[in-house]
């Protein structure tokens, strides 16, 4: 157990995320010296005044560092100080560095692309990046290559006065061991599918209609697993969307058919008589072992049989998603995994860096599964830059959560022109998301980015059908303060 001391509350949540990095194995406790007293072998204090003192006492030897501190100054600079002398601490005491250095937050890529519209250039926002933030050379590098990347992606799409659209089915034909979404196992609620599409079209017809003098930008279909309904179903959902919506004008219209074993080809047929542009067949691992541990219910063969049955459909944008770091998988299974992928020749490739969350049963159940070892490193993430490279893609952008195997990230791949743009949008919070459907979280841009205010959709399914004119009645509260 390590207690972090503070003398006043500010930057907890910051502090314990940096320690949690070092120490991802340790249990941690938060508390205010003003508020209440505790005893601890293993002990960080923090100090604020005319100074931030940080003093590091864990094994034995007590380490002190400062820095001049200003109640102020900008709270960016304030928190960037004492997370300076706090890393730094860490790197002495423990004898390692973070490749992403002291930075805690999801949207490394936000901060390089902001560095750069301020009219740095590459070689200054990278500098300042590892200035600041102590970030290694080979992840600055991929920052600034990203937010690039980005920045010419969206460069004709005039995304501060449009808009995108998520529409959430929050159904899945399991529950993965590693998931903590917004999900529930299809056979629960089979019965009540129908009902829920009647609340999720009721909300879409309030979003048309409060959201017709914008422009639509791109359409997200995610989940759960979308493809669970059933091909009419499918069809109502999306002859909805199209009636409601300027389909034919949006730039990108997604549908993650996801989970191999929803996958046939009716739903894929009645998928394509609409204009969606990109679609997703995730496998997360070609290795079967694997596949049984975390709760997928498809084989290896299902994933080859549904990514054959969407060319044979016509479709031309094929993302796939793969998990590293899961229970017992090496890195000549990874490499297994890639090669098996490569095969197929997807459009483009996401590579999750698997987290561990609080809501997750891999978490709840984690002793039992870390004697299978949860193994993830730069070796095996560098390993899936090359097979990505290798079949024409680019990375083009990034993100990163909370509790991630090996402090890394999670990375999309695209060739030319395959890049997804909704991904981009919503990470980069470049623009307004009006989200649809049980747990759906809207998310209003202010201010050039500078200010995110949410809405948030009940996750019970229940709970979202039986009070869908409350889910409404939150939107036009927050759609009313946006468009102000």
């Amino acid at each position: 157990m390590i207690g972090i001391a503070f003398n006043q509350k500010e930057f907890e949540y910051d502090a314990y995320t940096l320690v949690k990095a070092f120490y991802p194995q340790e249990e941690i406790e938060m508390y205010c010296t003003g508020e209440e007293e505790r005893a601890y072998d293993r002990i960080i204090s923090i100090e604020y005044g005319e100074q931030v003192k940080i003093s590091v006492k864990l094994e034995g030897q007590k380490r002190e560092g400062f820095s001049p501190y200003d109640r102020d100054e900008d709270r960016k600079i304030r928190k960037n100080k004492l997370k300076q002398v706090l890393y730094q601490l860490l790197v002495e005491e423990t004898g390692h560095t973070l490749p992403w250095g002291n930075l805690t937050g999801i949207r490394p890529t936000k901060i390089a692309m902001g560095l750069i519209e301020s009219g740095m250039s590459n070689a200054q926002a990278a500098q300042y990046m590892r200035d600041t933030y102590f970030t290694s050379r080979e992840k600055t590098a991929l920052a600034i290559a990203i937010a690039n990347r980005e920045k010419a992606i969206l460069q004709d799409i005039d995304y501060e006065k449009g808009y995108s659209l998520y529409v959430g089915i929050p159904f899945c034909p399991s529950i993965c061991l590693y998931c903590s979404f917004s999900s529930s196992p299809l056979e629960r609620w089979r019965d009540r599918v129908d009902s829920y599409l009647d609340a999720l079209l009721k909300e879409l017809d309030f979003i048309a209609d409060a959201m017709e003098d914008r422009v639509l930008d791109t359409i997200y279909i995610g989940g759960g697993t979308p493809t669970t309904l059933e091909p009419y179903q499918l069809t109502r959902l999306l002859g909805h969307i199209q009636e409601k919506f300027p389909v034919h004008q949006v730039k990108e219209y997604t549908i993650e058919a996801g989970r191999p074993d929803s996958i046939t080809k009716e739903k894929l047929e009645a998928i394509r008589k609409f204009p969606i542009t990109r679609i997703s067949v995730n496998p997360q691992t070609m290795n079967q072992a694997t596949l049984d541990i975390i709760g997928r219910k498809h084989t290896v063969e299902d994933t080859r049989h549904a990514f054959a049955l969407a060319k044979e459909c016509g479709f031309d944008n094929i993302n796939m998603d793969l998990i590293v770091g899961l229970p017992g998988e090496s890195k000549e299974d990874v490499q297994y995994t890639l090669e098996e992928v490569k095969k197929l020749n997807p459009d483009s490739l996401t590579v999750h860096s698997l987290a561990v969350k609080r809501a997750a049963r891999l978490k709840l159940f984690q002793e039992q599964y870390r004697e299978m070892g949860l193994e993830n490193n730069q070796e095996i993430m560098d390993m899936t830059m090359e097979y990505a490279r290798d079949c024409e893609m680019s990375p083009y952008y990034l993100y990163r959560q909370k509790n991630m195997c090996g402090n890394l990230e999670n990375t999309g791949y695209a060739k030319e022109d395959k890049a997804g743009i909704y991904n981009i949008l919503i990470m980069e919070e470049k623009q307004t998301i009006m989200a649809a459907g049980a747990g759906a979280s809207t998310k209003y841009v202010f201010q050039h980015g500078e200010r995110i205010e949410r809405t948030e959709n009940v996750k019970d399914v229940s709970g979202y059908i039986s009070r869908i004119e409350e889910m409404i009645e939150r939107k036009r509260a927050g759609i009313e303060k946006w468009l102000k």
